[in-house]
């Protein structure tokens, strides 16, 4: 069982973090506001802080010992807190420079030790990265899983973009590549084309998707209400641009491909 601290500045995000990341790893979350309300702890002092740094992991390691992991979110301003909570795993949510408390910003110090450090607000699939880092994921067909059907002639970076947008629907993405290899201007084959999506995918989303051929679907039908979805992901008009036949004819210019 693995005890993982989401530390930062009030507003970098890492209670929203913190709520996604406990379900993928079953663990138990602990929120530092929550428990300063039901013991009714303001107190944001030096002292106080090490007292909640003390409290977080008391409570974290008797959920441990329960069999549980543990997930706590609290902004751990100062390295005496950290060396309290003695996490097994650290995430250093960086998002801002200064929260919106100066006492806090002031106590503050950027740590130089963590396990996985985010810049960016983007907390719906960075948190698939991390907990692939806590707990290695295996894939489960009995899962919920998402399809993602298409020819990728070849996959590009707009692919890449809607594949970012659609595993965050349930964590997991089955990639469907129509057999149309010599139909009309579809030159790869299904080995090729697999190749080319395992190598964009498998550094941040290994185990996440599986890729299988299908036969040249055209048409997607289904009868009454089924439990289905079928979604449209809107992406930005930029993206949109993105042209499998433009990148074909530039290859072909370039004497890539034939």
């Amino acid at each position: 069982m693995k005890k993982i601290l989401v530390m930062g500045l009030p507003g970098s995000g890492k209670t929203t973090l913190a709520s996604k990341l406990a379900p993928l790893i079953k663990a138990k979350w602990l929120n530092a506001d929550k428990i300063r309300k039901e013991l009714n702890d303001w107190d944001f002092s030096e002292k106080a802080r090490l007292r909640q740094a003390k409290r977080m992991s008391e409570l974290a390691d008797k959920y441990i010992k329960e069999g549980h992991n543990v997930v706590a979110d609290f902004i751990c301003p100062i390295p005496k807190t950290r060396e309290l909570f003695n996490a097994d795993f650290t995430v250093w949510v960086d998002t801002i420079s200064k929260g919106r408390y100066d006492d806090t910003n002031e106590m503050f110090v950027k740590p130089k030790k963590f396990d996985f450090h985010i810049t960016t607000k983007n907390a719906e699939l960075l948190v698939y990265q991390i907990a692939d880092q806590i707990i290695p994921y295996k894939w489960d067909n009995k899962k919920p899983t998402a399809q993602m059907l298409g020819r990728w002639q070849p996959f590009h970076d707009g692919h890449y973009t809607l594949f970012e947008e659609i595993i965050k629907k349930t964590g997991q993405v089955c990639i469907q590549v129509r057999d149309v290899q010599g139909v009309d201007d579809n030159p790869f084959n299904f080995d090729n084309v697999k190749s080319k999506i395992e190598e964009r995918l498998a550094p941040k989303y290994k185990n996440r998707f599986k890729i299988v051929l299908v036969p040249n679907i055209t048409n997607i039908c289904y009868g009454r209400g089924v439990g289905y979805k079928f979604e449209e992901v809107v992406l930005s008009e930029e993206i949109q641009k993105i042209s499998a036949t433009k990148i074909r004819k530039t290859m072909r210019e370039k004497g890539i491909l034939k």
